[in-house]
């Protein structure tokens, strides 16, 4: 299974959703397809196996990260270990926690990040919605910057900071009084990092958590 597994993440790494079949994975390992079905019974569940070999490796990561007096700072490192890792593996936030009958790490992943609410004067609603709102912030940035990228890019026919200057040059020709906020942070968008507006939104979600925490009559 180790050896299915690894081979199925590599096709995955290597171009994407599309190229995992069957197929394409028993010539990877010099076997018949027949053999495949020996270790997973179906698509998805190859899927939800690779998308778990690859969660381990994150929660490995999690766990060794030492534990602060601040529950909300521990909350942040584990996110940004997580989305460090998602970033370079694009397919991955389509399949993360799909089916955590089949993605234990998953779910063990999940749980770890709920403890860290436990440390905190929350109600079982308020935890269930802190950790799915971080995982939001997580998985949600990490799809909008893994999608596919426009062909001209690919090409390399122009920079990325070519192409979104093309766009904030656009959003400038706007009328400002119809458009205030476009204009507004149009330079921003030419010249924003992903990371650093992924952190930023994860900046936000963490303050609410915290102030919600602090804030005993809204229990």
């Amino acid at each position: 299974m180790e050896a299915v597994l690894t081979a199925a993440v590599a096709l995955l790494d290597e171009a994407g959703a599309s190229a995992l079949t069957f197929r394409a994975l028993a010539a990877r390992l010099g076997t018949g397809v027949g053999t495949i079905y020996w270790y997973v019974s179906n698509k998805d569940e190859l899927f939800d196996r690779a998308t778990d070999h690859v969660v381990a490796g994150m929660l490995t990561a999690v766990e060794e990260q030492p534990q602060s007096d601040d529950p909300i700072a521990d909350l942040r490192e584990m996110a940004v270990t997580l989305f460090d890792a998602m970033i370079d593996r694009p397919w991955l936030s389509a399949y993360f926690m799909r089916n955590t009958d089949v993605q234990g790490h998953s779910l063990r992943l999940y749980e770890r990040l709920g403890q860290q609410t436990l440390r905190l004067d929350l109600t079982p609603r308020q935890r269930f919605h802190a950790v799915s709102a971080i995982l939001g912030v997580v998985v949600g940035t990490a799809a909008d910057l893994g999608a596919e990228l426009p062909q001209e890019l690919l090409d390399g026919k122009v920079d990325r900071v070519e192409y979104l200057s093309r766009y904030a040059e656009t959003w400038r020709s706007l009328d400002a009084a119809e458009f205030p906020f476009v204009h507004q942070i149009a330079d921003e968008f030419a010249e924003h990092d992903d990371r650093d507006q992924f952190l930023a939104a994860l900046e936000l979600t963490l303050a609410g958590l915290r102030l919600q925490a602090e804030t005993p009559d809204t229990h």
